[in-house]
């Protein structure tokens, strides 16, 4: 197994593994410390069933199921991220850590590509550890004693769902589901302070107004995703590329339009923030 940087904020590629056999404990160990210190990582060269990728996921986490759309076949825990030739909207196109409306948010996402676009189709990822960190101490303190109220429905992620909702949809109701978290929040396994807010889902700081939250929000907002923060990760045909949500958030470029692009996705499941 080798292991290379993909940029100095975060990401690693590796190689030298195959992940449609069973790995023993030691392995998935060394994947864990590697994912634990570069936040996302890109395991090239993999050909997998469902139920290898399914399999793969297990032992790493606790797979749990996307509120709004159905699942493959046999597999409700796999989802898929597709975007058509004919469409224009691509899944999730918005800098976001995944489902933070909820009470507690995944712990990690894992995709593996399918079908890719011959060029384009690209996902940035931003460290939030980086981001937090790189605030002054002033500012710190104060974001340390808010918390902040994350929906479904916020209308900038909600128009990405479009395309899928109209033929895998779950019935689930955005409206449904929000989650309030720590603007803060610290890593239940590094120990490190990560921001925890995103343009994609939280609306305002719980006890504020929409108007009060705004002018902090949007500098934030701004803030987290600096391209001193990101990594870009080129998609290949095979890749499985795991991150971790409780620290990085990420952002799928829509600039292939014209081509079909297919990647499956599982979540595993979370803790409360803290």
């Amino acid at each position: 197994m080798k292991v290379k940087a993909l940029s100095p904020a975060l990401g690693a590629e590796v190689t030298g593994i195959d992940l449609s056999v069973p790995l023993d404990d030691a392995i998935i160990d060394d994947l864990r410390a590697i994912w634990l210190k570069h936040q996302m990582i890109v395991i090239r060269g993999q050909d997998l069933t469902p139920a290898q990728q399914l399999a793969f996921a297990k032992a790493l986490g606790e797979p749990d199921i996307y509120p709004f759309l159905t699942g493959l076949d046999g597999f409700p825990m796999i989802t898929e991220v597709l975007k058509k030739e004919d469409e224009r909207v691509n899944f999730g196109g918005v800098w976001h850590s995944d489902t933070t409306y909820q009470k507690c948010p995944p712990m990690a996402t894992l995709l593996y590509a399918k079908e890719l676009p011959p060029l384009g189709g690209d996902t940035l990822f931003a460290n939030q550890y980086a981001a937090f960190e790189h605030l002054s101490a002033p500012l710190r303190g104060v974001l340390e004693k808010l918390r902040g109220v994350n929906a479904a429905g916020k209308k900038r992620v909600a128009s990405t769902r479009s395309e899928r909702l109209k033929d895998s949809a779950s019935g689930v109701d955005p409206d449904d589901l929000s989650g309030t978290h720590p603007v803060v929040r610290t890593h239940p396994e590094t120990g490190r302070k990560a921001l925890f807010v995103n343009a994609a889902h939280t609306i305002t700081f719980e006890g504020w107004s929409a108007e009060e939250s705004q002018g902090l929000l949007e500098y934030l907002f701004t803030h987290q995703i600096s391209p001193e923060f990101q990594c870009r990760l080129s998609w290949q045909v095979g890749d499985v590329a795991f991150w971790d949500n409780r620290c990085v958030q990420h952002y799928p470029l829509n600039d292939y339009h014209g081509y079909r692009r297919l990647l499956h996705r599982i979540t595993l499941k979370g803790d409360t923030p803290r």
